[in-house]
């Protein structure tokens, strides 16, 4: 099939059964593209949508996210998920705000923090109008089916290959709205289970429906057993304020507030001892999964009185905040379980 019928028929698909009223295409405004874009690195857009008009409320404009502060941005992203993804933002915005202008080409994207080659390639092609191609998970699914592309994506050899394919496909005329449709299209048709080849444009071209191969592309590797981790949460209450810390910008949670959490039991009753800590009030637990491991976390409630809250604080380096109050200020969701766990 030829490149101009492959775009052809994609576009008048999308013309009819397309997004066209998300938040950020709305409006013709890079920055709005550039915060969808990484809020939807490994999120639906049913999810996004919940969190997107808040975040361009707080922060309508890349000098407004820019300038404020990462505590100020944090609650904004809490409970997305993936935070590494809100501090590149958070960091890209201010290069940009200084610079006082968006990049104009591909290769001045790829420099800004957590900007790689397919976002880049959608940030020319949705947010400023020019020549882009991307290659998102939508986009490996939809050609490794039409194609009937058998190989392990995730090897370097195979991943140009299918650039390459994307390039050769990818049309400079209506561009933006080829970006969009062929998204739309690994995302609502041609999904990872159960795709709707019925309501296809491509079906009567596609070599994997063809061979029924559908379900079986692209290529997966076989999934690891996740494993299981456990760890007691340290949680210290006294007048209704709990002891909160915040914590280091790198790493699980960068730079969110959470209770304290102690991986080796040990040392949990180890610390317990040290700070005095004998009052238990309450106990909780919760299941917490994450792409590469599942954590079990034990809740343990201890109460104490008024006038150990200074040394306390000293001694964890954290902060005494009501629950509601750490909420607001950006909480991972394991944490908002933990909550209503020993809230219950």
């Amino acid at each position: 099939m030829s490149q101009f019928s492959f775009s052809d028929a994609l576009l008048s698909w999308f013309d009819v059964h397309g997004r066209h009223d998300l938040p950020w295409q709305i409006a013709d405004d890079p920055y709005k593209v550039w915060v969808s874009e990484i809020m939807l690195q490994q999120t639906q857009v049913k999810t996004v949508l919940q969190y997107f008009d808040r975040f361009i409320a707080r922060f309508p404009t890349v000098q407004d996210l820019g300038l404020a502060s990462w505590d100020d941005v944090a609650p904004y992203w809490a409970g997305l998920g993936y935070y590494a993804r809100a501090r590149n933002l958070h960091k890209a915005a201010g290069i940009v705000a200084r610079q006082g202008h968006f990049p104009a080409t591909l290769e001045q994207w790829i420099e800004l923090p957590g900007i790689g080659p397919s976002t880049a390639g959608a940030l020319m092609s949705l947010g400023l109008r020019q020549y882009g191609v991307i290659m998102d998970g939508n986009v490996k699914r939809v050609l490794a089916r039409f194609f009937a592309i058998e190989d392990d994506l995730s090897k370097p050899v195979h991943e140009r290959a299918m650039w390459q394919l994307a390039e050769q496909l990818c049309p400079v005329e209506r561009n933006h709205d080829y970006t969009q449709a062929i998204m739309d299209l690994g995302a609502t048709v041609c999904t990872p289970k159960k795709p709707l080849c019925l309501y296809c444009p491509m079906q009567p071209h596609c070599k994997a429906h063809q061979q029924g191969l559908e379900t079986e592309l692209p290529f997966k590797k076989p999934k690891k057993a996740v494993p299981v981790k456990s760890a007691q949460v340290l949680v210290i209450q006294s007048n209704d304020q709990w002891l909160w810390q915040q914590r280091p910008n790198s790493g699980l949670w960068g730079g969110l507030w959470c209770l304290p959490v102690i991986e080796n039991p040990i040392e949990f009753e180890t610390l317990c001892q040290t700070l005095g800590l004998k009052k238990v009030i309450q106990r909780a637990e919760i299941t917490h999964s994450f792409t590469h491991f599942t954590w079990q976390l034990e809740a343990i409630c201890f109460e104490v009185d008024a006038d150990q809250q200074e040394h306390l604080a000293i001694e964890l380096g954290g902060s005494w905040l009501a629950a509601p109050i750490a909420a607001e200020m950006g909480i991972p969701t394991a944490m908002k379980k933990l909550i209503s766990a020993i809230n219950l």
